[in-house]
């Protein structure tokens, strides 16, 4: 199937998600126009207290909403084109990294890094431990595909990653001296784009463009693998090195996210299922469009969870979970009728 034509895929994605932009800007506790928006983003910085509404509006816009925008589109973009890559190389449907326990492992990282306080030494081991973890758990999950694994099999390994690295995670939080350090970490667990900086964007920002430039230059050789090794082997793919490749940037993008938002589920499942038709099954078209759907969707459930939020606001990866856990389920239960 030759599916849409990319570019107007991608420039509706694209489109789509600026409008997105502009609505997370403008929803918060207080509403913003478009012009007050555009008024604080090209005004000079205010000097002026508090009492001054410009800069008011600077505030607002430059240090609550933009990171929070920023930061949705990094994630999702990296989760959703993470999520096709592993599907691609995996030749798995089901392959997303927080169902295959590289999320889980990532944020293991994380906390090890923050239980045994290296990250108040240097910033730059927390996604540093992330990604490290991330990769073993990719590599560990690739090693159980070669060897000729089934779906079932691939995702049953996941789900006891995933276990153990809860459970290590659990233990954790458990032995942690410090009660306040509990509650923090278990937040942080839960995924969420609330109260981040533009220090937290610098700090993952240099990974995550790492790893995506990585997993967009292999969408041709995973176009080969979908008709198998040796196939892709007689059209001149060396798989090692695509192997290596794939693994590499989806540990720099989910490791760097997880470790700055938590561990935010299911986008690298749902946005590829829904644009693969679209892309007329080719990885090398689906990897930008999951890249743009992947930003898409978490900034629509980002505004979605300010909007239905009360006093106290819903964590973005318990949103994303009540969304593609659903849809996980429908999928197994469509494999299973189509293979009954």
């Amino acid at each position: 199937m030759n599916g849409i034509r990319p570019l107007w895929l991608n420039g509706s994605l694209g489109l789509a998600l600026l409008v997105l932009m502009l609505a997370s800007l403008m929803i918060g506790p207080v509403s913003l126009p478009v012009q007050d928006i555009v008024t604080a983003l090209l005004a000079a910085e205010s000097t002026a207290g508090l009492s001054d509404p410009l800069a008011r509006q600077q505030i607002i816009v430059e240090q609550i909403r933009l990171p929070r925008v920023v930061l949705a589109l990094l994630v999702g973009m990296s989760l959703g084109l993470a999520g096709a890559a592993l599907q691609g190389l995996l030749r798995n449907p089901l392959a997303e990294p927080g169902l295959l326990g590289v999320s889980s492992s990532a944020s293991l990282g994380a906390v090890l890094c923050l239980y045994f306080g290296f990250a108040a030494l240097n910033p730059w081991w927390l996604p540093l431990s992330a990604m490290a973890c991330a990769g073993l758990a990719t590599l560990v999950l690739y090693s159980i595909a070669h060897a000729g694994a089934g779906n079932l099999t691939l995702i049953l390994a996941g789900v006891a990653l995933s276990s153990l690295t809860a459970a290590l995670t659990s233990l954790a939080l458990n032995l942690a001296p410090n009660p306040n350090d509990v509650q923090d970490i278990v937040l942080w667990l839960l995924g969420s784009l609330s109260d981040r900086s533009f220090t937290d964007v610098q700090l993952c920002l240099p990974f995550v463009l790492a790893g995506v430039l990585l997993l967009l230059a292999c969408g041709r050789q995973l176009d080969a693998l979908t008709l198998g090794e040796d196939e892709a082997r007689t059209l001149g793919v060396a798989l090692t090195p695509l192997r290596i490749q794939v693994i590499l940037g989806s540990a720099l993008c989910v490791g760097a996210c997880v470790a700055v938002t938590g561990a935010i589920g299911f986008v690298g499942l749902v946005v590829p299922h829904l644009l693969r038709r679209a892309t007329g099954f080719h990885p090398s078209r689906l990897l930008l469009s999951s890249a743009l759907g992947g930003a898409l969707l978490l900034l629509a459930a980002d505004i979605l969870l300010r909007l239905v939020s009360g006093a106290q606001e819903l964590m973005l990866g318990v949103v994303t979970a009540l969304i593609g856990a659903p849809f996980f389920l429908l999928l197994v239960l469509r494999q299973w009728r189509a293979t009954a």
